[in-house]
């Protein structure tokens, strides 16, 4: 005899309706700013320390760097020494920016590219790295840098 309170049918409806408060709490609580500001600040810290590894005092240039660029990285469309100067200070500026949330889709692009050179050109076999750190960027590039941020006060999209 079937009763009303049947388990075959009620009980997965009851514990969907279960997790789907559960779900719009979650939802409440992590709003996209901090999303962006932990993304931000994730991929800020990926790349600044890189660049760090690259240099002694404040910003000069490493005589290793200079080799990592003519023989590990080699990349096809650059000079190594242009290649070396152009990451080192991209790895110190947009993770800066990043980190203010000046600019911030513009600094995530701009690491979004350098990114997909890396994947390209350099270590092929990073993907599951690589797309971590692209997941994080995109988070950033569509949805903006978020509440905490220079943009915000500012009005950068």
């Amino acid at each position: 005899m079937d009763t009303p309170h049947s388990t075959s049918t009620t009980a997965p409806s009851y514990w969907l309706q279960r997790w789907n408060r559960v779900a719009a709490w979650l939802q409440a609580i992590v709003s996209d700013s901090a999303l962006s500001l932990v993304a931000r600040l994730a991929i800020a810290a990926v790349f600044f320390y890189s660049g760090r590894t690259k240099v002694s005092g404040l910003l000069t240039i490493k005589p290793g760097t200079y080799d990592l660029f003519e023989t590990e990285y080699a990349l096809p469309l650059l000079s190594p020494h242009l290649a070396a100067h152009l990451a080192t200070y991209a790895e110190h500026l947009f993770p800066l920016l990043l980190v203010l949330g000046l600019l911030a889709r513009l600094s995530a692009l701009a690491l979004l590219g350098m990114t997909l050179v890396i994947q390209v050109f350099v270590y092929p076999d990073a993907w599951p790295t690589h797309l971590t750190w692209i997941g994080l960027m995109l988070v950033v590039i569509g949805r903006g840098a978020g509440w905490w941020s220079l943009d915000r006060l500012l009005g950068i999209r």
